[in-house]
């Protein structure tokens, strides 16, 4: 079964894709969901005339991306946690908290584009991933103190 994608969904695709996925998934999922709409002679033809006219806002936004993952690539972020006597921290570091660093530095990224490559729980120094773009992403090297 080919569907549309109406926005991003994890793991399947970004907004306006075209994917082949499963008739139950498609039928008992993506679509009631509202996640997806059926790919039908009409819909990909409505598909296509979108995808034109948002082409140069497209190029437009990548190019502003560019320059925020130029601009990121100096960053070096300190958070401080709460942390006992071993180094482990009280809870854990989250995407808000890199997000409010990263604000702090003058960068506006949303939370739910960060993701990290391992939890950072202890102090030390970890790194998060940011995706600015599907097709721009950029590694920000950050440290964990402790308060």
């Amino acid at each position: 079964m080919e569907v549309i994608l109406k926005q991003d969904v994890k793991n399947l695709g970004d907004k306006d894709d075209v994917v082949t996925v499963k008739p139950g998934y498609g039928r008992n999922y993506l679509l009631p969901k509202g996640y997806a709409i059926l790919a039908t002679v009409s819909a990909r033809k409505v598909l296509a005339e979108n995808l034109k006219q948002a082409q140069f806002k497209q190029e437009k936004i990548r190019k502003d991306a560019d320059d925020i993952a130029a601009r990121l690539e100096s960053v070096k972020l300190t958070i401080g946690a709460k942390a006992g006597e071993t180094g482990k921290i009280f809870g854990a570091i989250n995407t808000i908290q890199v997000a409010d660093a990263l604000k702090k530095e003058g960068f506006d990224v949303d939370r739910r584009r960060i993701t990290f490559d391992s939890e950072p729980k202890f102090v030390g120094e970890y790194t998060a991933n940011i995706n600015l773009h599907k097709e721009v992403k950029v590694k920000v090297p950050f440290e964990v103190v402790a308060e």
